[in-house]
């Protein structure tokens, strides 16, 4: 994904690439970040915060929740702006995120692809229409490195289904069947996860009537849709001097 973000900013007109972060200890630390392309750019993958980001006006964060909480608190510190594409977040660090938004602008979304958020407007809507007689059940496959389930994505679509429904996510959700479950609770929205192989992305939420079946689906086949809304969240930012943002507000979707 880091090298997506960095092709992405370098084909675009209005960006400049002023910086690139690893972890300490990756063998990338000291290279030029775009000696994959076989180019020079003159930025040194950094390790350190200072460094990487000393000219920074955005930080673009596809990493883990400890490692976003660390560069939100150096962001806020110095007044850099900032995307999350992390997911995985506790309630502990989603209420330090939304602190931070009082002092900088931060957009945050557990999908930054256009697609994706164009079916979470889409499942309000028809989540509003099948709100009686339909099961709800969230089918979700990536890539065998992933490393939380279900995918933020995942949890994004529940909350927004169980949220049109006036239902509480925590209290409906179903994480795993096994066994003699019972009779389906239709009160319930269940989740399926997939792992396995190189799958970037696949999302279905199915609506399960009697005698017929709704399914709304999102397929991603390259990283670079994500690349891609992460630069149009930064060019939304632009003109945000504070706040906590979606890619709903991003799009002018909300």
């Amino acid at each position: 994904m880091g090298r997506m973000l960095v092709e992405a900013v370098l084909a675009a007109p209005d960006c400049t690439l002023a910086g690139a972060l690893d972890v300490p200890g990756s063998p990338a630390v000291g290279l030029d970040a775009t000696a994959f392309l076989g180019q020079s750019s003159g930025v040194a993958i950094a390790s350190d915060l200072g460094q990487g980001l000393a000219n920074a006006q955005f930080l673009i964060d596809f990493t883990r929740p400890e490692g976003t909480m660390a560069h939100l608190r150096h962001c806020r510190e110095h007044g850099i702006k900032l995307i999350i594409g992390t997911t995985g977040f506790t309630d502990e660090q989603k209420a330090e995120i939304e602190a931070a938004s009082r002092d900088i602008a931060i957009m945050m979304a557990p999908n930054m692809a256009v697609g994706v958020n164009v079916v979470l407007t889409l499942l309000r809507q028809a989540a509003k229409a099948l709100n009686q007689g339909y099961d709800i059940e969230i089918i979700e496959a990536h890539h065998r490195h992933k490393v939380d389930a279900p995918s933020g994505t995942a949890l994004k679509m529940g909350e927004v289904v169980a949220e049109a429904l006036g239902r509480d996510l925590k209290d409906c959700a179903v994480y795993g069947r096994e066994g003699v479950t019972g009779e389906r609770d239709p009160s319930t929205i269940g989740f399926a996860t997939i792992r396995g192989g190189d799958v970037v992305g696949d999302h279905t939420v199915l609506f399960a009537g009697i005698g017929e079946r709704i399914e709304i689906t999102h397929k991603s086949s390259s990283r670079a849709t994500y690349a891609q809304g992460s630069l149009r969240a930064v060019r939304f930012l632009a003109h945000q001097p504070h706040g906590l943002f979606g890619m709903d507000d991003v799009l002018g979707l909300r």
